[in-house]
Formats: structure tokens, C-alpha cells, sequence
């Protein structure tokens, strides 16, 4: 075991830092290796059969089924990017990651992150319209837009991560190289830093209100809309179908948002650091793996799909 260091180091003095176990229990770890290996693949597995069934149904070629195997993209790049390295780890008996390696994966990681949030976001607003304005659907949410709100959801999550590299890259020193989580986190490496911590805190705290806030807010309003429409409709049956899909869709996004805000700013809401490590595998494993259920596995059309998909394959 590393011993933590409590130094003070000149950037260019720092070739690594050091993640946290998430045991120090010698005999939770094969039991951790393979939770979290089975927990990887069948993420894996379920998010690259929606890609597949969506591609190769006609019939699902709609904006709603467009975004949806765009999460399911998004998810596959968000959990792969924390997930391998951190099993590795576990089997190696490693905590070791280089400085490069780190500013890699937290540039990664926080695309993948920012494009979940603005797909969420943007799949709220495609059910206000679907469920708002049916008559209009087809021509508001047409091809271009939808390529449109891919391509902006890709931008913003691109300059949010160059944002946050600008300025991890500032930092002149550390005031120490041990991180309290299994992956490079933005907020952790900000907190390290020595200098500038009333800029960094600002621009975080921007960051949270632009990439954060703001999409919450759209999900939040978009179903508040969708939700007021359902209550005028006539069946009882149609609005506890309705219900129970809304109600499903609106906890994965609370769980997604609310864990995701505690690991960021998890200095300001004084987590310690086992809990800050229990809220980010909620929100980097545990998220990404009830979202093909919640949004596509329990849809009849995508179950379709997929048998087919199968029986072609087979």
C-alpha cells in the first residue's frame, strides 16, 4: 500500500496520483472483481442490442428510437471509460494512475457524462412534443433536428471537457496526489489544487448551473407539461400507463442528476469519502445499467427488435 502523501507538488514534479480502493478488505476483492466485471458486460451487452435492434428495424427509425440508441452509445463510452481501468485495478492490487492517463480519462469521462445529460434533456423535450402537440410531431422533430440536437449535445459535452482540462492544466501544484474516488473526477483534481481554488471553485459552480441546472430544469418543466396533458385524458388506463412510464423515466433522471451533483460538489455537501465513492458508483455503473431497461427493454416495439435481431442472427 502507497502511503498518502501530504506534500505540496510542483506540477511538473507529478507523474500520478493515487485512486481510492473501494474495500481495503483483501477478501471483498473477488467478490468486487466480479460484481463489477458482470455488471460491465451485461451493460455492454444490453446497450450494443438496442444500437443493433433500433439499426436493423425499420419500424424503429422514429427521433424517440434515434435518441435512445444514441444513450445507449453515450452509455457504452460513459461506464468504459471508469469500469475497465477500476477491475483492472481491483485485480491487480493496483491504485496507480499516471498524470496523462488522468487528464485523459476525466476529458473522456466528462463527454460521455455531458452527452447523457443533454440526450436526457433532449428526450424529454421529444415526449413534450410527441405527447403535447401529436398532430406536429412528425414535422417539429423532423431528420435535420434531430442530427441537429446530436451535433449541439456533442458540442456542449466537447467544451465542457476542454473547460475543465483548461483548468486542471493551470494548476501549478497539489496539495496532495491521493483522490478520494476509483476514477480521475473533475471536482477531485480541482480540489487538489493549491492555487487559483476561488477561480476553480467559480467556474465549477458555473458548470453545474449551465451543464447541470439548466437540462434539469428543461427535464423537470418538459415533464411537468407531459404530465398535465395526461391527466386530461379520458381512460384511467391510459393514465396509469402513462404514469408508470413518466414516473420510471423521471427517477432514472433524478437518481442521474442527484448522484452526479453530490460527486461534484461533493466538497461543498461534505460527503465523506466512502460516501462520495457509493455515489459515484451509483452514478457511473448503476445508472448506465437501469437505463436500457427503463427507457427501451421494457418497450414492446424494441423487445421486437431484438428477437428479431436474434432470430436473424441465430
Amino acid at each position: 500500500m502507497v502511503s498518502k502523501l501530504h506534500r505540496t507538488e510542483n506540477l511538473t514534479s507529478v507523474s500520478e496520483f493515487f485512486l481510492m480502493e473501494l474495500s481495503d478488505d483483501p477478501e471483498l476483492q473477488p467478490f468486487l472483481f466480479g460484481l463489477f466485471l458482470s455488471m460491465y458486460l451485461g451493460i455492454m451487452l444490453g446497450n450494443l442490442l438496442i444500437i443493433l435492434a433500433v439499426s436493423s428495424d425499420s419500424h424503429l427509425h422514429t427521433p424517440m428510437y434515434f435518441f435512445l440508441s444514441n444513450l445507449s452509445l453515450a452509455d457504452i463510452g460513459f461506464i468504459s471509460t471508469t469500469v475497465p481501468k477500476m477491475i483492472v485495478d481491483i485485480q491487480t492490487h493496483s491504485r496507480v494512475i499516471s498524470y496523462e492517463g488522468c487528464l485523459t480519462q476525466m476529458c473522456i469521462f466528462i463527454i460521455f457524462v455531458c452527452m447523457d445529460d443533454m440526450l436526457l434533456t433532449v428526450m424529454a423535450y421529444d415526449r413534450f412534443v410527441a405527447i403535447c402537440h401529436p398532430l406536429h410531431y412528425l414535422v417539429i422533430m423532423n431528420s435535420y433536428l434531430c442530427r441537429f440536437f446530436i451535433f449541439v449535445s456533442f458540442f456542449i459535452s466537447l467544451l465542457d471537457s476542454q473547460l475543465h482540462n483548461l483548468l486542471v492544466l493551470q494548476v501549478t501544484c497539489f496539495k496532495d496526489l491521493e483522490m478520494s474516488n476509483f476514477y480521475c473526477d473533475p471536482s477531485q483534481l480541482l480540489d487538489l489544487a493549491c492555487s487559483n481554488t476561488f477561480t476553480n471553485n467559480i467556474v465549477r459552480y458555473f458548470a453545474v448551473a449551465i451543464f447541470g441546472f439548466l437540462p434539469f430544469s428543461a427535464i423537470i418543466f418538459s415533464y411537468y407539461k407531459i404530465l398535465s396533458s395526461i391527466l386530461r385524458l379520458p381512460s384511467s388506463g391510459g393514465r396509469y400507463r402513462a404514469f408508470s412510464t413518466c414516473g420510471s423515466h423521471l427517477a432514472i433522471v433524478c437518481l442521474f442528476y442527484g448522484t452526479g451533483l453530490c460527486v461534484y460538489l461533493s466538497s461543498a455537501v461534505s460527503l465523506s469519502p466512502r460516501k462520495d465513492a457509493v455515489a459515484s458508483v451509483v452514478y457511473t455503473v448503476v445508472t448506465p445499467m437501469l437505463n436500457p431497461f427503463i427507457y427501451s427493454l421494457r418497450n414492446s416495439d424494441v423487445k421486437r427488435a431484438m428477437m428479431g435481431f436474434l432470430s436473424k442472427a441465430t
